[in-house]
């Protein structure tokens, strides 16, 4: 484990697929020295792995089963087989998820299975979980698969993030007085009226960043050619606190 400086490192940005030289969905969050990666989708395995140089992360936190969200779970379930469990054959990495999201990763590699690289936690009941120095208390959200915004709360910090999500009352409880707020920023314009609602634009995470009255948001998992810069103002409009906008290998003070 690291230092005991808090940060939240961006390890991916986008939505569906990665642009180029980007990821799809991912963050590290570091605290006390303690790793907790949230969402590992395309192409974020590689920078965990830089920003986990001298070691592995020590618990994974995955919203839901959408691959941009999950699939390189699959290259950090290798890396534990091989590095870890190499020296110790009963160890596992905790893992907090959907059981559709160990379903996809068990398509992905069946032997080892991922119940035997992983110690898997069902974030679908809805119950508060010690993650290390946090309490990660799970927020049903709508989105096309069951999905779980997450808060993870420590003395002096609280972490959120909606992963994928439409609007939603849920959203003002999961960013209550968060030091961070992670927001969903998918869409450029939201579809008509009447139509459900499984993400949101940047304007509405504003919306509920402010009905929060979080202090900081972060918006990600922007749709692939999104004028970011665009988008950070239209969040503005509705949201006082500070704006950030998530790209790779972005550090965030905590």
């Amino acid at each position: 484990m690291g230092g005991g400086a808090s940060r939240l490192t961006v390890l991916g940005s986008c939505g569906a697929w990665p642009e180029p030289g980007r990821s799809c969905a991912g963050f590290l969050l570091e605290h006390h020295g303690f790793r907790v990666v949230l969402d590992l989708g395309y192409g974020t395995a590689p920078r965990l792995f830089t920003h986990c140089g001298d070691g592995l992360p020590d618990a994974v936190v995955v919203t839901h089963e959408h691959p941009d969200h999950c699939t390189d779970v699959s290259a950090l379930g290798r890396a534990w087989h091989y590095r870890v469990q190499a020296g110790s054959p009963t160890a596992r990495l905790p893992l907090h998820c959907t059981p559709g999201t160990i379903r996809r990763l068990e398509a992905l590699e069946p032997r080892p299975h991922p119940t035997t690289l992983f110690e898997v936690h069902d974030l679908g009941l809805a119950e508060p979980a010690d993650v290390g120095p946090f309490r990660l208390t799970p927020y049903a959200l709508p989105h096309h698969q069951p999905n779980f915004g997450v808060r993870l709360t420590a003395p002096g910090l609280t972490v959120a993030y909606t992963g994928d999500t439409g609007p939603s009352p849920a959203l003002a409880d999961l960013g209550r007085d968060a030091g961070l707020f992670i927001c969903d920023a998918t869409l450029r314009t939201p579809p008509p009226e009447g139509e459900p609602r499984y993400l949101m634009t940047a304007a509405e995470a504003g919306h509920w960043a402010e009905k929060a009255a979080a202090r900081r948001l972060l918006l990600t998992h922007f749709w692939p050619g999104t004028d970011r810069t665009a988008a950070a103002e239209e969040a503005r409009r509705g949201f006082g606190g500070e704006v950030l906008v998530a790209d790779e290998d972005l550090v965030v003070k905590l």
